[in-house]
């Protein structure tokens, strides 16, 4: 009996992260696969700093944060009805770490080229540099595609 392929794709509601989903998704499609949606949180580094201190977690909860972002990117991305399973989970940890950690298995590994954190103009983000050298299998990285009137 022949496994279902399991793809991991990386979501944190860019335009490249929603590219990237949409591509994992055609080709779960087209190979009989599952899709796990995953995105990650952590606590944002400057917290702390000149006296800050950790963030009221009553108004700002990264983790909640990321939930919703999944959800909504999902659903915008597929509707409500996706022609393949997608699982969404939420991870603590930097984006890379977590991807690595859930990519452990799987046949597939998708991420965009930049997501929110990256520099216009980069053609290659560090979360998905890093996927590329450390990933426990192969990685597909989408360009995002820009609007023909940019």
């Amino acid at each position: 009996m022949r496994a279902i392929p399991r793809i991991v794709v990386g979501v944190d509601g860019s335009p490249a992260s929603e590219q990237a989903l949409q591509w994992a998704v055609d080709y779960a499609e087209a190979v009989g696969g599952t899709i796990d949606a995953i995105a990650a949180w952590e606590y944002p580094a400057f917290y702390g700093w000149a006296g800050q201190g950790v963030p009221n977690l009553d108004v700002v909860n990264p983790e909640e944060l990321a939930g919703k972002t999944l959800s909504e990117t999902v659903t915008r991305v597929v509707g409500s009805a996706p022609a393949v399973q997608i699982s969404e989970r939420v991870m603590p940890g930097n984006a890379a770490r977590a991807l690595l950690e859930a990519a452990e298995g799987a046949a597939l590994l998708v991420v965009g080229s930049r997501g929110l954190g990256g520099f216009a103009g980069v053609l290659l983000g560090s979360v998905s540099r890093h996927l590329t050298e450390h990933a426990p299998c192969p990685v597909v990285v989408v360009r995002e595609r820009h609007a023909a009137s940019e």
